[in-house]
């Protein structure tokens, strides 16, 4: 326990919940300048998850090790608390402290001593007793173990380190809509030239410092402009037009862009340059769609992909209905339902032939595509492949990190998701793994992004998907 005053007023005190650590085991080094306090009961929680191979006892050995390094490399006595500065190598400049004493405390009647989060409770308004001059804040990611404290009237609050954006809403999109004026206030010297069919223009003006590289632009009227940022350079940027993928001379095995933002996720598809692309979008947009007839295009005709992995996270919406039989390829073809649909729409776009041709182009297109697990990713290495990671809203950062990764030489990763429909239960919109990585790859010159708005499924669909 802390035996001397804190160092100042403003430094606050942040007593961490087991669940914080097991959510991020470098949490200790994420309060910067503000003192750390870890329960005793918070050390007994670790011990008890730290056994198993799953994410959180992970966690929980990596945060008892941390705990183990900065409490090795402290030759004073532990009570005074231990300077991390050093440690977190000057990301925190504050203190941990550990507890050093019993605690007894009377709480409430109706709160059991026996329950671990009620015993991290007592530490909290002991502490609040000991320095009333100094914010005391309990961090849990439990929501109501957050409520009991406030009722108790201890200060709580979640642990926002995790979270890419505090509000989805301000999420890239991967386009924007020019302004009616943009030509007037943009036009001023400006380039422009004809290369290979597509039209560039190299612009200046008070909107090209914010675009991003890659960034689909748009503009409807008279004359509409339908295209993307492929450079920047200072204040001014390169604008390409577009393939237009809404006309059926270029449809992609028999598909074509039904709408705006279509278009857009076929030229980030069909583009060799691009090598990361992320496709957001409720269901019905036509993600999965896309981006087979993507893959089977430059798989099976421009030979440009040796073959199409696809894998996806195997959480179930019910119950989960129990251990599969077979081999890899065959426990995952129950979860792989959305590709068998839309290859069955794929199927049919291919011409004529009748049965025979149909079921000999099925054929040839199973041969070409390989579904693999999640859990037996770590290791490898995916060489001129074209990799589909579907449902990627439920994979956490780390997860999405390990896949990525995955990528070798001649290789595309396409990650598609929905993050309004996170079904992980430690996961929100924030801090989901597709969020992670479309905020972290944004104005990369070979990743891009597209959130699809329109559902193009059923006007069934789309009105559930509304009104639901």
């Amino acid at each position: 326990m802390t035996k001397r005053a804190p160092r100042s007023r403003n430094t606050k005190l942040f007593v961490l919940d087991t669940n914080v650590l097991m959510h991020d085991p470098t949490s200790l080094f994420r309060f910067e300048e503000h003192d750390v306090f870890v329960p005793i009961m918070t050390l007994e929680e670790l011990d008890n998850n730290k056994k198993g191979m799953s994410e959180v006892a992970r966690n929980a050995r990596q945060a008892s090790r941390t705990m183990d390094e900065i409490v090795s490399s402290c030759p004073a006595d532990i009570a005074d608390g231990i300077d991390l500065k050093a440690p977190s190598r000057e990301l925190a400049t504050g203190k941990l402290f550990l507890q050093t004493e019993a605690i007894n405390l009377a709480l409430p009647a109706a709160l059991p001593t026996a329950k671990g989060d009620n015993q991290i409770l007592a530490v909290v308004m002991h502490l609040a007793e000991r320095f009333p001059k100094r914010p005391v804040i309990l961090v849990s990611k439990d929501i109501n173990m957050r409520i009991k404290a406030r009722a108790l009237g201890l200060d709580a609050q979640d642990y926002f380190n995790d979270k890419v954006l505090e509000d989805t809403d301000l999420l890239y999109t991967g386009w924007r809509e020019l302004p009616a004026d943009f030509w007037d206030t943009h036009g001023k010297g400006m380039e422009s030239w004809k290369e290979e069919g597509r039209t560039y223009y190299r612009i200046k003006g008070p909107l090209a410092t914010s675009m991003m590289v890659n960034e689909f632009v748009f503009q409807d009227g008279e004359s509409p402009l339908q295209a993307w940022v492929k450079g920047r350079d200072g204040r001014s940027v390169l604008i390409e037009t577009l393939v237009d993928y809404a006309h059926n001379k270029n449809n992609v095995w028999g598909i074509t862009a039904r709408n705006r933002e279509q278009n857009f996720a076929l030229n980030l598809l069909m583009n060799p340059e691009i090598d990361f692309v992320t496709l957001l979008g409720q269901a019905g947009t036509g993600k999965t769609l896309l981006t087979l007839a993507a893959a089977l295009t430059q798989v099976l005709e421009a030979k440009r992909y040796s073959e199409i992995i696809m894998t996806r996270v195997t959480v179930p919406v019910g119950e989960d209905i129990g251990f599969l039989p077979g081999t890899e390829e065959e426990k995952m073809a129950p979860w792989m339902g959305a590709l068998e649909d839309n290859l069955d729409v794929l199927n049919g776009t291919t011409g004529e032939g009748g049965d025979w041709g149909r079921a000999a182009t099925r054929d040839l297109i199973r041969s070409r595509i390989k579904i693999k697990s999640l859990n037996f990713m770590r290791g490898r290495t995916f060489i001129n492949k074209f990799l589909i990671i579907d449902e990627a809203q439920n994979l956490t950062p780390k997860q999405m990190k390990t896949l990525i990764t995955r990528a070798g030489p001649g290789t595309k990763v396409v990650c598609l998701g929905n993050i309004a429909q996170i079904d992980t239960p430690y996961l929100t919109e924030g801090s989901s793994g597709l969020t992670f990585v479309v905020d972290r790859f944004k104005d990369w010159p070979h990743s891009g992004h597209i959130t699809l708005q329109r559902g193009e499924r059923s006007r069934l669909a789309d009105h559930a998907a509304e009104v639901l």
